[in-house]
């Protein structure tokens, strides 16, 4: 599941002739890197990221529409706009009847007629609210819930589809937690943050205020039955950290047992409505769903009914008519992400039809946006750094002889993912209608849904992807043992051909190398060359990476991105270790790039120093506090301006530029964590 999880020694060059790099400009700077953002009077010592980007903090302000702002933002909102124009493209063709230009443009168009949506009001929804006013029993209920599963409406039980993690060669229904309309159970339970306290009462508003807009009476009793009955859900719930151990999310159980396992829901009403007819599913949080189970059983089925009633409106809310859209972002964009100002009508257009049909999308993008020979060279830099990351696992000490000689040869098995997948996705089932955008955005969700359930009994599709080609993002999937990174992302400040090569390292070159070290963190060992669930590591290698892993924790731990709140070692580890990982495997690769030759001194600069300047420059990043709390809450990501920090770590950057004791991040060499 990736929302719980995204070759031989030879060196590869990447470097560009001297005569094409002054042939074509960089889009940043003289060299790839855009030294206005500097702040010249702080120390690199006392504070890297501000040093490498603290007068773009001081002079960037974040859009109304965002609750954060950054390079992946920059890049995101190019993307959309670059998207919009193809969908237009293709809404103003009128493709032939059936095909994916009609129903791209006829998705995107019937979402952009805000007067036809405003003139239905509550009408596209009412058949599910009368749905779930009917519900009479037991069983009514649950086959309501199992349903709910394919509208991506939030009930109390998730269903999915993945590869089954100790066979990766066929496919598994998972089960999980689910049921909260706040980010995580600490919103609920946290009583020490006021913040969280002062969240909880404005959403017990925010949902009598739903149940208004659409007519229902008695909103502000059934608001307070609604919000306990989630309270009891969160007091069932996994927390984010201990979700993260993924050994402990592979539970099967033969459908015949759930009655007797986790009592309370009616299994044999619930699983034939989320189309699960498989003898055996595996739970994911286990004791979460026992306790659900038992709230399904206990609580009256009254205040279910309420709760249903509210998630589909607040699930429909986005295609509804503009009191219940301002309402929806008015909680969920400015409360709970500080975002003072709703996204323009055709970005949401834009995000609704990438999300139900992305690929139909994502193939004319990378047909006008990134070409063959961009691919080629994002190809040749992952080589480089899979070499790097060779010669780092040959020169481990804590890794017994024979953990390294797997390691190697799971490296050696890997594979990875450029720019867009080699055969597109097809939506010929998929039914579009011109006016309807209700049903066009349940649809699409329906579909995408059934496609999951038919992977069910047939052979693992090993070119599938988990990002459309226009996603600023990447990913490791320990499953297919490969790394993502689709075209979007492979752009500046991240990736650009004319630029210097250590920039280019620093950027991408250390994200690519992050994505590569997930396989080999403290999750990424529980998987095998062959991407199945099995621990290859010895209890010494564990007991030795556990010394680094510790110290990770700690040192991230210390970091205090809002009073009051600080970063969540346990949480982040995954990445920081990535982070870790990734800037030392890119610096190695950068070095090979130069085949043996000295780096050049461009504008005054180092090689070293603009290697890591290109490293803290994809860091550029600002935060509403609403939105970081949020995210210090439930994101496994250390916050993307404390992520430069991880250099302190680094030898090199010490002596690139020569950080002296006394400076703030200076830490003595034995100090310093170099796991790897």
């Amino acid at each position: 599941m990736k929302a719980f999880l995204l070759v031989g020694a030879a060196a590869v060059t990447l470097a560009a002739s001297a005569s094409a790099q002054t042939a074509a400009k960089p889009e940043l700077g003289s060299f790839g890197y855009d030294a206005t953002g500097m702040d010249r009077s702080v120390s690199p010592g006392d504070d890297f990221y501000k040093f490498a980007n603290g007068n773009w903090d001081k002079t960037t302000e974040i859009p109304s529409d965002r609750s954060s702002w950054g390079g992946f933002g920059i890049l995101r909102d190019l993307s959309d706009q670059r998207t919009r124009d193809i969908i237009q493209a293709a809404a103003a063709a009128k493709g032939a009847p059936g095909t994916p230009a009609q129903k791209v443009g006829d998705y995107y168009a019937s979402f952009m007629d805000e007067a036809a949506i405003e003139a239905r009001g509550i009408a596209p929804v009412k058949p599910e609210l009368d749905r779930i006013a009917a519900i009479k029993s037991p069983a009514e209920l649950a086959r309501w819930m199992g349903d709910a599963n394919r509208s991506g409406i939030t009930v109390p039980v998730g269903v999915q589809v993945e590869q089954d993690l100790k066979n990766n060669t066929v496919y598994s229904v998972y089960l999980g937690q689910g049921g909260l309309g706040l980010p995580d159970r600490d919103y609920y339970l946290d009583d020490s943050n006021p913040k969280f306290v002062e969240t909880r009462a404005k959403y017990k508003v925010h949902i009598a205020r739903m149940l208004t807009l659409a007519g229902i009476a008695d909103a502000d009793a059934k608001a307070q039955r609604i919000f306990d009955l989630e309270t009891k859900i969160a007091r069932t719930h996994w927390t984010a950290a201990e979700s993260r151990q993924i050994e402990k999310l592979y539970n099967p159980v033969a459908t015949t047992q759930l009655a007797a396992k986790m009592p309370g829901l009616d299994w044999a009403a619930f699983l034939p409505a989320a189309g699960v007819t498989q003898a055996q599913v595996i739970a994911a949080q286990p004791s979460a769903l026992t306790g659900t189970a038992k709230l399904i059983a206990s609580e009256p089925l009254s205040a279910w009914k309420e709760y249903l009633t509210f998630h589909t409106l607040s699930n429909a809310a986005p295609l509804l008519p503009k009191a219940f859209v301002e309402e929806n972002f008015s909680f969920k964009g400015t409360t709970l992400a500080g975002t003072p100002k709703l996204k323009d009508r055709w970005k949401r257009g834009v995000d609704l039809v990438n999300y139900g049909m992305g690929e139909a999308v994502g193939e004319l993008y990378v047909a006008k946006y990134f070409p063959p020979e961009a691919k080629a060279k994002a190809e040749q830099l992952v080589k480089n750094l899979i070499a790097a990351m060779d010669l780092r696992l040959q020169k481990l000490e804590w890794m017994a002889p024979a953990t390294k000689t797997q390691a190697r040869e799971k490296l050696a098995a890997f594979t990875y993912k450029i720019g867009y997948p080699d055969k597109w996705r097809d939506y010929s089932r998929l039914e579009i209608r011109a006016g309807d955008a209700f049903g066009n955005a349940d649809r699409a969700t329906r579909f995408e849904y059934q496609r999951n359930l038919d992977k069910i009994g047939k052979p693992v599709d090993k070119s599938e992807w988990g990002m459309t080609p226009m996603t600023v993002n990447a990913y490791a999937n320990p499953l297919l043992n490969e790394i993502v990174f689709p075209a979007a992302i492979l752009q500046p400040p991240f990736f650009d051909p004319n630029a210097d090569d250590a920039v280019n390292y620093g950027g991408i070159g250390a994200v690519i190398g992050h994505e590569i070290s997930h396989h080999f963190d403290d999750q990424g060992r529980k998987f095998d060359k062959n991407g199945n669930l099995a621990d290859w590591w010895t209890a010494q290698d564990i007991e030795r990476f556990k010394a680094y892993t510790d110290r990770v924790v700690a040192q991230y731990g210390a970091y205090e991105p809002i009073a009051g709140k600080k970063v969540n070692g346990e949480l982040t580890l995954g990445e920081n270790m990535a982070d870790l990982a990734g800037v030392n495997v890119a610096y190695d690769a950068y070095k090979i790039s130069l085949g043996g030759k000295p780096a050049p001194v461009i504008d005054g600069w180092t090689g070293d120093q603009r290697f890591f300047l290109g490293f803290a420059q994809v860091w550029r990043n600002k935060y509403r506090d609403p939105f970081m709390l949020q995210i210090l809450t439930t994101d496994p990501h250390t916050p993307g301006m404390w992520r430069p920090y991880v250099v302190r770590n680094v030898d090199a950057w010490y002596s690139a530029f020569d950080v002296k004791p006394g400076t703030k991040f200076f830490l003595k060499p034995e100090e310093r964590i170099k796991v790897w």
